[in-house]
C-alpha cells in the first residue's frame, strides 16, 4: 500500500531496513498519542469546567452525606462534585503523563538494528532522526515490538478514567431515584421515558456510561495478558491489540455522554432540604457524643446510641431528653454556644465540605483555565 502512494524512485526504499513493526506499532502509537491530544483530553476538560461549575454553584448547598446507602453525616452538594472533579483532574494529567511517554522504533526484526547498522555508521541515531521527524522519542531498547508498558499505562490511565465517569453516574442515577430526587436528568421536549409508562423519566445516560464503562474495563485484562510475548516475538497479540482503538472511541464517547448530561443536570434543592430534614433529628448524634467524651463522658458512645433509640421511640429530640437527664448536665454545661448551635442546628454541621469544595474548583480552575 504504501509503495502505490510513493514515486517510483523512492519505492525501492519503501521497508528498507524496517520491519512491519517498526512501522505498525509506531504509526499506532502516533494515532494514540494524537487521540488523546487532539479528542480526549479536550473533552475530558470541557466536562471538568461543567463539573467546576455546578461545584462552585452548590458549595454551601447541604445534602445529607450517605455511607451504605444510609443518611450519614450533611455535606454540601458541591462537596459531592469537588470529590469527583478532583479524580477526574488527576486522570487528566495521568492520561496527558502517559500520552507523553508513549515511545516509537525503528530498531529492526529483533531490536538489535541488525539491517539499519549495514545502512548506516549509526544505526542508533538514525532510529532518534527518523522518529524525531514524528514528535516521538524511541524506546531505550524493543524487540521487534515496543516495550509493552507505556502503551499499558495509558491504556490504564484510560480506563481508570472510565471508572470515575461511570463511578459518578451510578451515584446521579440513585440521587434521581424516585425517592430521593435530588438530580434528574434534564429531558428532550420529546424524549420518551418508558414505552409504556409515560410519567417516567429515566436515567438513561447515566445508565449508559455504566454499561460502557462495563463494556471496556475488562479489555484491560487482555492488555495486561499481551504483555507477555514469546522472546524477541510471537503473534499471540496480533489479533487482541487490533481492537484498542475501540477502548478509547468508548471512552470519549462516553465522556461527550457526560458533558451533554452535567450540562444541563437538574438539582432539586427542596429535595436535598427534604431529604435532610428526615435525618435531621439524628445527625447530631456524632458531635454530642464527640463533645461529651472531649468533656469527660465515661461512656459517650453508648450514651448517646441509647439516646438515639429513645428518640426515635419518643419523637422527643436528643437535646430535649438530656435537658431532663441530670447524670449528663455537668458535661452539658461546658458546651460552648458554637458546640450547642452545632447540636441544635445540623445544617451547619458540614465541617470544612464547602471550603474543600472551593479548594478543588481552585486547583482545577488554576490547572485549566
Amino acid at each position: 500500500m504504501i509503495r502505490k502512494r510513493v514515486s517510483k524512485k523512492a519505492r525501492p526504499f519503501v521497508h528498507l531496513g524496517a520491519t512491519s513493526y517498526d512501522i505498525v506499532d509506531t504509526a499506532n502509537i502516533l494515532r494514540y498519542r494524537d487521540a488523546a491530544n487532539e479528542v480526549i483530553i479536550p473533552d475530558m476538560v470541557k466536562l471538568g469546567n461543567l463539573w467546576s461549575g455546578l461545584s462552585k454553584k452548590y458549595r454551601n448547598t447541604v445534602q445529607m452525606g450517605r455511607t451504605h446507602g444510609q443518611h450519614a453525616e450533611p455535606i454540601t452538594f458541591g462537596f459531592t462534585i469537588a470529590q469527583y472533579l478532583s479524580r477526574w483532574g488527576n486522570r487528566v494529567n495521568a492520561i496527558e503523563r502517559s500520552a507523553g511517554a508513549l515511545t516509537g522504533k525503528f530498531s529492526g526484526a529483533v531490536g538489535a538494528y541488525n539491517a539499519t547498522s549495514m545502512l548506516f555508521p549509526d544505526p542508533v541515531k538514525f532510529e532518534k532522526d527518523v522518529l524525531s521527524g514524528l514528535g516521538l522519542k524511541p524506546a531505550a531498547i524493543s524487540t521487534q515490538v515496543l516495550p509493552p508498558e507505556p502503551l499499558s499505562d495509558f491504556l490504564h490511565a484510560i480506563t481508570s478514567s472510565f471508572a470515575v465517569i461511570a463511578n459518578f453516574s451510578d451515584d446521579m442515577r440513585h440521587l434521581q431515584r424516585s425517592e430521593i430526587a435530588e438530580v434528574c436528568e434534564m429531558q428532550e421536549s420529546k424524549q420518551v421515558g418508558s414505552s409504556t409508562m409515560p410519567q417516567k423519566r429515566n436515567p438513561i445516560n447515566f445508565e449508559n456510561v455504566k454499561s460502557m464503562f462495563k463494556e471496556f474495563m475488562p479489555r484491560m485484562v487482555t492488555v495486561y495478558l499481551d504483555m507477555i510475548c514469546e522472546h524477541q516475538r510471537d503473534l499471540t497479540n496480533s489479533c487482541s491489540q487490533r481492537y484498542l482503538p475501540e477502548m478509547l472511541v468508548g471512552f470519549d464517547s462516553s465522556v461527550r455522554r457526560m458533558i451533554k448530561v452535567s450540562s444541563r443536570l437538574q438539582v432539586d434543592e427542596s429535595a436535598l432540604e427534604r431529604n435532610f430534614r428526615m435525618s435531621r433529628g439524628k445527625v447530631c448524634a456524632e458531635p454530642l457524643y464527640i463533645m461529651l467524651a472531649f468533656y469527660g463522658h465515661p461512656d459517650a458512645h453508648e450514651y448517646v446510641r441509647e439516646l438515639v433509640k429513645k428518640s426515635a421511640e419518643t419523637g422527643e429530640t436528643m437535646m430535649e431528653l438530656m435537658a431532663c437527664d441530670a447524670s449528663v448536665k455537668q458535661y452539658l454545661g461546658k458546651f460552648t454556644k458554637k458546640q450547642k448551635d452545632i447540636i441544635e442546628n445540623p445544617e451547619s454541621y458540614t465541617g470544612a465540605a464547602s471550603r474543600k469544595a472551593a479548594e478543588i474548583v481552585k486547583i482545577w480552575e488554576d490547572c485549566n483555565g
